[in-house]
Order: structure tokens, then C-alpha cells, then sequence
């Protein structure tokens, strides 16, 4: 084996032969300043494992390991130009259904008051209690709704509101905007701003 190959390196890799069209296509995509890195080092792979290097000097020519060239150079050799591309990433299966994270961001934008909550404004932890005592799901994590409010940049904790003054006897005057003062004996006292 040769120093820095990979331990399961067959004795003769893989040999590559590349047709005209393959390689004029493998040729553009190493020169692309523009494709994403990972193309770019396959297609050097492969024009190199095509002019006959073997898998561990091509891995210390692009500096990327034994392992990498071995498997590029396979899926090239069983499956073409289409053994170069990404396959598809399994990843975890989504848990709640897309009508729950509509009915959920629906329930954000409007006011809690809405629905029957005595709440001033929503948090995402009072959202993913709301939304449990719904019947809307089982049960969800406050970071969980806080990730599919930001997805569409909702945010229901950060809003201007105006005050509004409840009590009748406070009406507002012809210049229609209120202050409150503070200070001693005048605690919560509305007075009209003349201007």
C-alpha cells in the first residue's frame, strides 16, 4: 500500500476512461470559480484518476483524503457524469405537519385577546402552550415554535403598541395626545399635552 492510501485500496482502482463530451464537461467544472467547491474537487478527480494517478497521489495533490478519491472514483465508473452529484440526505422526518406550523404562525400574528388568553402579547413559550391546549399538537418546545416564527421573521414579543386610556373620565382633548406623569402623589396620572 502506499503511504497516506487508504487501508482498503484495491490493488488496481477503478480505471477511468472519459469520453470527449465527459471530459470537456469535467474540464469546465475544475476551471469554474463559480461551482460549488465539491464539484470542482470531483472533477479534478477524476481527470486525474483518468490520466492514470493513482488514489493516494491524487488525494495528496488536492488535499483531500485517500477515502474521498476512492469514492468518487467508483460512483464515476459505475454511474457516470450522474455519479458525480450529491444524493439525497435523508435527514430527520419532519414532526409536525405543515398545517400545524400555518396554524400555529396564524395563531402568532393575532392578538391574544383573540383567543380568549389573558395575555398582553404572545411568547413562543405561551404559544406552544396555546397550542397544545388547542389540540393542535400533543406537545412542542418553546425553541420550536421560536424556529418556525423566525422562518417568516414573526415576532409577536416585539411590537409598539400606543396606550390607551380606559378610564372615562380621562377623554381626549383637542390636542388628543395624553402623557403620564409620575412623581410624588400623581402616580399614573393622565395629563393632556397642549401644543
Amino acid at each position: 500500500m502506499i503511504p497516506g492510501g487508504c487501508p482498503d485500496e484495491p490493488v488496481f482502482p477503478y480505471v477511468i476512461t472519459l469520453t470527449d463530451a465527459d471530459r470537456g464537461v469535467l474540464e469546465g467544472r475544475a476551471r469554474s470559480y463559480t461551482a460549488p467547491h465539491g464539484e470542482v474537487v470531483r472533477a479534478k478527480i477524476i481527470l486525474l484518476a483518468a490520466g492514470g494517478e493513482r488514489n493516494a497521489v491524487i488525494a495528496r495533490r488536492l488535499g483531500v483524503h485517500a477515502g474521498v478519491v476512492s469514492k468518487w472514483r467508483k460512483r464515476f465508473a459505475g454511474q457516470g457524469l450522474g455519479g458525480l452529484a450529491d444524493r439525497k440526505r435523508p435527514g430527520r422526518p419532519r414532526v409536525f405537519p405543515a398545517p400545524v406550523l400555518a396554524q400555529v404562525k396564524a395563531m402568532a400574528c393575532e392578538p391574544p385577546a383573540a383567543r380568549e388568553v389573558p395575555l398582553s402579547r404572545w411568547s413562543s413559550a405561551e404559544l406552544a402552550s396555546q397550542a397544545a391546549t388547542e389540540g393542535l399538537v400533543e406537545s412542542v418546545s418553546a425553541s420550536t415554535v421560536r424556529r418556525w416564527l423566525a422562518e417568516d421573521a414573526i415576532k409577536p414579543w416585539q411590537y409598539r403598541s400606543w396606550i390607551f386610556p380606559r378610564d372615562p373620565d380621562f377623554a381626549p382633548g383637542p390636542a388628543g395626545c395624553w402623557t403620564c406623569m409620575s412623581g410624588p402623589g400623581k402616580a399614573g396620572s393622565w395629563l393632556r399635552m397642549s401644543t
